[in-house]
């Protein structure tokens, strides 16, 4: 089985790379699945059931999310309705929607996809470690392909779920800083990580907006309207090739541009 996951989707040039990538990607790497973080996928910030169905029509089959699940109203009708679109699993019971879903793919293999949010320097949510863990027990008496998007700020807390995981999951990628580490390794029991897939949109930027509004923050400390970037537009990811065990045999970083 060959993976590929998106890094962080960043408004309308983030799914222009999807819709015009993705095709291309499927074919070169010969892929059984996409996933993708569409998070900022609206406008920069949050999700819409149209942004939603945008990524899914160019060939992403589960959507997770994080902490900017909620800029956008519409997306109670996504957490309503789309089971393939994912909230942090470690909201409380109750809460709207899914934080893991099934893929049914080809030659009747089933690939878990889960997402779990971090707590330090974001929402004071539940347990991730806890949350995690017990979700991975559940969703191994079905499958041992399963996928984990760990949206986090710290590093360290990314790291310490991965190897808490190693060897119960395929792979735990980070997701939220929208910087690509250079850490892609496979753990000792074979699950692939990865702290950081980086994000999708204009890399002229800072983090997917425009320059100057963030540096007049920076030097006055007064509100600034963060709009989308526009330029040098790439699609940054991770392809996880894997065996039927579930386990990870190479992991390998991309970062494709548009053209």
């Amino acid at each position: 089985m060959r993976i590929l996951f998106i890094g962080d989707i960043v408004g309308e040039p983030g799914r222009r790379a999807v819709r015009q990538l993705v095709p291309k990607l499927r074919e070169q790497f010969q892929l059984d699945a996409v996933i993708a973080n569409g998070e900022n996928s609206a406008g920069g910030s949050g999700i819409t059931p149209g942004t939603a169905k945008e990524i899914f029509d160019s060939g992403v089959d589960a959507i997770t999310s994080g902490d900017h699940l909620w800029d956008q109203k519409e997306v109670v009708e996504l957490l309503a309705n789309e089971p393939r679109f994912l909230r942090p699993l470690n909201y409380p019971a109750g809460t709207s929607g899914q934080g893991s879903t099934l893929l049914h793919l080809a030659n009747d293999r089933v690939l878990a996809v889960m997402n779990v949010q971090g707590r330090t320097f974001m929402p004071d949510l539940d347990n991730p470690f806890v949350a995690a863990q017990n979700e991975v027990t559940r969703l191994r008496q079905t499958t041992p392909f399963i996928f984990v998007d760990m949206h986090a700020e710290a590093t360290s807390e990314k790291i310490a779920l991965a190897r808490m995981l190693d060897g119960q999951v395929t792979a735990v990628v980070g997701t939220h800083t929208h910087v690509q580490t250079a850490d892609e390794q496979i753990f000792s029991g074979g699950t692939a990580f990865l702290c950081d897939a980086g994000f999708t949109g204009p890399q002229e930027s800072i983090l997917g907006r425009e320059i100057a509004p963030i540096i007049r923050r920076f030097l006055t400390n007064t509100p600034q309207r963060f709009g989308v970037a526009k330029e040098r537009i790439v699609l940054n990811g991770v392809v996880i090739e894997v065996n039927d065990l579930g386990l990870a045999t190479r992991i390998q970083r991309i970062s494709q541009a548009v053209r």
